[in-house]
């Protein structure tokens, strides 16, 4: 068996102060990066432009939600989260937000008409709030709170049994 080798010790004062003040400026330097890089170009389009959203993917199986196009179809027994009232659902690779209040459900881009954020999305009190610049909306898409000045793009829902259909 090999003997691990150490030495202990104590930094000086000025020492640690460096160490300090490094780890600091690292730590400073991470965040003031990414949030300075939180909005690139390519996310920061002016309101009511639409960037092009990533392609449709097939069936995804496990989660219940499959994309075809412009037909979402979420298996309600999958997503038991969203069949519940208060329920939401980000859908990423289709740019959607869905939402159940009370029963009805609601669907929506999830493309920010402030900045073109599509993925900074978090529900609370009725209302979903883009996380990129604090804009708020209800549940049908409507502006409650800027910087955003227009509406989310709303789509059609049709529940049939456990099968929710979105269409865009």
């Amino acid at each position: 068996m090999d003997q691990i080798n150490s030495k202990t010790g104590k930094l000086t004062q000025s020492r640690r102060e460096f160490v300090e003040r490094a780890g600091i400026t690292a730590v400073m330097s991470t965040f003031g990066l990414a949030f300075f890089t939180a909005c690139s170009e390519s996310e920061d389009t002016a309101p009511g432009t639409t960037t092009t959203p990533p392609p449709a993917s097939a069936p995804t199986g496990t989660n219940g939600v499959s994309v075809s196009g412009n037909i979402i179809r979420i298996d309600l027994a999958a997503q038991a989260r969203l069949a519940t009232a208060g329920g939401w659902l980000l859908i990423i690779n289709a740019q959607t937000l869905v939402v159940n209040v009370g029963g009805g459900y609601f669907a929506m881009t999830s493309v920010c008409t402030h900045s073109g954020c599509d993925r900074n999305w978090t529900f609370s009190d009725s209302k979903f709030t883009c996380t990129c610049h604090g804009s708020e909306f209800d549940t049908t898409g409507t502006v409650l709170k800027g910087p955003a000045t227009q509406a989310l793009r709303s789509y059609a829902t049709a529940l049939n049994g456990n099968t929710l259909t979105v269409t865009k």
